[in-house]
């Protein structure tokens, strides 16, 4: 769950004077201090998280019209339809659990209409099944559903050790933390999200102790994007203080958010924002897309089969955590199979854990590649347009060339072949065919420099940060970097020179990176200007800086287009070749 508000609500928000003031009372006593940097994260938070959480959660489908009696029911449809089995373990119960007030000692209680036997009977009834129990919580003063509907506040703001250790005593496994609030900075939300990271760890290792049994650690699922605003941690990389996070505000069962007026990204939308994340992601710390719409009716709405498909392909390329939201008394034969295609479940529970990068990205293909654990590739070919299509690439496209032949599976058909090169699927609007390659034998070179096109040029040291021209037809301009939004400010056209090098022009403009008065000189800026011919300061070479990514390198002096930050708005400039400023560049067209 995240912020919605609906057009005639006031939004009830903490005042940020409030918010920093108690957090920093809250931090002083828990040792913590504000403006500090997060610190290392908890050996024994969750390590054990090897790969992305899969489950089912209440939110999607239900809303606050939850209950023990619904969560049990449900509970035992998920054993009993094969979806434990397959790897969802964890129930979470979203908002609206709670009750109005803590009682007399400030502990938090249950619902007492909704959730009459309690938190931890729940959590019994669940364990007893060899399922896991996920609960929700808020770091502010009040969940979405109380500050939206003006209830009593019961989130964790000022209660962090005391709802850490009733957590803890309840049996919890998995803690989904949302900000819910517009309020606050980012360097507030990383001391309060670590804060709660470091209650959670000392309470799990003071149980165990006090009952002589082994640590139960809690799974620490944070969300730090309501209302996607910019202050907050939308492409903030949380992998030292939380198992998993949130890189968009709410999914909706849709495919583009553009198909209707309801709040929520659709499923391409959030596949276009975080799949430049995938960095971020590892064994133990993965990115968190939001949770699955297979099998979910909303507003009389649902995604198709094929987009149901894409949607699975998409975030098992992502390496998401993979949380159903379906009602599971109404699961159809074919939301069954797709939830639990165990080929499909094999690429997102991948052990490498080194989420796909895009390829291509336009209006008619999605193309995704990842490496696999023992040298296997999984490939995602989407038809992004609204007619059928046949969407065509091959492995030296996807940068994976090298080997003589690959044998592949569809892993959606189970049709199976071999190809030296070509990859192709004729597919349905939105459809997605998802390959597993082998290559015959070793890969000789997986570096395949891009070619005349054109090409978004994301930087591969800031997830999600992109060369920018801030629209201006100015000529002179300094270029920056932007959090990727797929505009034509960030489109650019890569034209090969008859000498190997490129020129570099705007899409919107048409005017093309230039080096400042022709200078060889580190830190000189990087502008637009009138395109030239055979101008030195205009050509550019691609050096490989390995993993598919590349120094834009300046013929003229030797130095390399880098930003100076690793924030939106960071300038260009030129600087010494560095791998660790080198760029990706994602085909549009």
């Amino acid at each position: 769950m995240s912020s919605y508000v609906p057009s005639g609500f006031a939004r009830s928000r903490v005042s940020l004077p409030t918010l920093t003031a108690v957090a920093a009372l809250v931090c002083s006593m828990a040792g913590v201090q504000i403006g500090a940097a997060p610190q290392a994260r908890a050996a024994t938070l969750a390590d054990e998280v090897a790969t992305p959480p899969m489950g089912w959660n209440t939110w999607n489908s239900f809303h606050c019209n939850i209950s023990e009696q619904l969560i049990k029911a449900s509970a035992d449809r998920i054993v009993s339809s094969g979806m434990k089995a397959a790897g969802y373990e964890y129930v979470v119960v979203d908002d609206c659990w709670m009750a109005n007030q803590r009682d007399a000692n400030g502990k938090l209680q249950a619902d007492p209409n909704r959730f009459g036997s309690g938190m931890k009977a729940l959590g019994d009834y669940l364990h007893a099944r060899g399922l896991k129990f996920g609960i929700y919580q808020s770091p502010t003063d009040k969940t979405c559903e109380q500050r939206l509907h003006n209830r009593p506040g019961t989130g964790s703001e000022g209660f962090e050790r005391k709802d850490a250790e009733t957590f803890a005593e309840w049996g919890v496994d998995y803690l989904k933390y949302d900000w819910c609030s517009k309020a606050g900075t980012l360097e507030i939300q990383k001391q309060r999200f670590s804060l709660m990271r470091d209650e959670l760890a000392r309470a799990t290792a003071a149980t165990a102790a006090a009952s002589g049994q082994s640590e139960r650690p809690i799974v620490y699922s944070i969300n730090a994007n309501s209302w996607f605003d910019e202050n907050t941690g939308s492409t903030f990389d949380w992998s030292s203080i939380a198992n998993l996070w949130r890189t968009t505000e709410d999914i909706k069962n849709a495919w583009l958010k553009t198909e209707d007026t309801r709040y929520g990204e659709g499923v391409l939308d959030i596949t276009r924002f975080s799949g430049p994340l995938g960095a971020q992601a590892g064994p133990g710390h993965w990115n968190d897309p939001d949770m699955l719409e297979v099998g979910v009716t909303k507003d009389g709405q649902s995604l198709t089969p094929d987009e149901s498909r894409s949607h699975m392909s998409l975030w098992a390329q992502m390496a998401a955590p993979l949380m159903a939201g379906h009602k599971l008394d109404e699961m159809t034969p074919e939301t069954l199979s797709i939830l639990t295609n165990q080929d499909v479940l094999a690429v997102d529970q991948d052990t490498l854990g080194r989420a796909a990068r895009i390829v291509t990205d336009s209006d008619a293909q999605l193309l995704t590649v990842r490496e696999l654990a023992g040298g296997d590739w999984s490939v995602s070919l989407t038809n992004t347009s609204d007619s059928a299509a046949t969407v065509t690439t091959s492995v030296s496209a996807l940068g994976i060339a090298g080997a003589p032949s690959y044998a592949f599976k569809n892993l959606w058909t189970g049709a199976v072949g071999t190809t030296s090169g070509t990859l192709s699927a004729t597919l349905a609007p939105h459809a997605t065919a998802l390959l597993r390659l082998t290559p015959s034998g070793p890969i000789a070179s997986t570096q395949a420099a891009p070619s005349n096109g054109t090409f978004e040029i994301a930087s591969a040291s800031a997830p999600a940060q992109t060369i920018d021209n801030s629209g201006s037809s100015v000529t002179g301009k300094q270029m920056i970097t932007w959090e990727r939004k797929r505009n034509d400010n960030q489109r650019w056209t890569l034209t090969g020179n008859p000498d190997g090098t490129f020129a570099v022009k705007s899409a919107i403009t048409g005017l093309c990176l230039d080096i400042k008065n022709n200078s060889s000189a580190t830190g000189a800026a990087v502008i637009q200007w009138t395109c030239g011919t055979n101008k030195s300061n205009q050509k550019f070479s691609l050096t490989p800086a390995g993993g598919n990514r590349y120094n834009l390198v300046a013929q003229n002096s030797g130095l390399a287009v880098t930003p100076s930050g690793t924030g939106s708005n960071s300038l260009l400039t030129q600087q010494p070749v560095s791998s660790a400023k080198a760029w990706t560049f994602i085909r549009l067209g």
